[in-house]
């Protein structure tokens, strides 16, 4: 289990480095967008290329962010009914939802899209916007968010199998970033209403 645990660190430690990296396309795709719309609105003229750039660099955020989120459980979950669980529980429904869903989606996803990529490429096609942009390098993308999910996924499973067998602490409450904020929000309530109390 050691040895696993040390997988599953170093595929955390890129996945998290990746994202935080990653997630700067965001800001990238706005300014496309806004000197775009500048372009526009000026000089009434535009680019399909730079349209589909904002596109696709949204896809590329949307697909290689997504296991930087699984990771910092910020991924979408019931939290009214998942923080009522005991710990227990939502251990196993963590567990069972990776091995039967998460990794075997992902897995589909990577056979059917390493085709559909692999034929775009070989055509070298094209989009069929006038001026717009080559499609292989978004269907690339599909691909890539997967293979990096399923091995994220993986890592998840590990550590939570981990967590149930004693070989790691708990540390997380299903709720990710926005657990914490409310972990730390309640802690200084209660500081300022029993600094009240005296």
């Amino acid at each position: 289990m050691v040895g696993l645990l040390g997988v599953s660190r170093l595929i955390d430690g890129i996945n998290s480095r990746v994202g935080r990296w990653l997630a700067w396309l965001i800001l990238v795709a706005v300014i496309i967008s806004t000197v775009n719309a500048l372009i526009r609105k000026i000089f009434d003229t535009s680019s399909n290329s730079w349209l589909e750039l904002q596109w696709v660099l949204f896809g590329a955020v949307f697909l290689l962010c997504s296991p930087w989120t699984l990771l910092n459980n910020e991924h979408i979950r019931i939290d009214i009914v998942n923080s009522a669980l005991p710990k227990t529980v939502r251990n196993v429904i963590d567990v069972v939802g990776h091995a039967l869903f998460l990794i075997p989606f992902c897995i589909i996803m990577v056979m059917v899209s390493g085709p559909f990529f692999m034929r775009s490429f070989s055509i070298n096609e094209q989009s069929l916007n006038a001026g717009g942009l080559p499609q292989w390098p978004a269907k690339f993308l599909i691909l890539l968010g997967f293979i990096v999910l399923l091995v994220q996924g993986v890592s998840e499973l590990i550590k939570r199998i981990a967590i149930m067998t004693g070989h790691l602490q708990d540390t997380t409450s299903g709720g990710g970033h926005h657990a914490s904020a409310e972990a730390e929000a309640a802690r200084l309530l209660e500081q300022v209403e029993s600094h009240n109390a005296r």
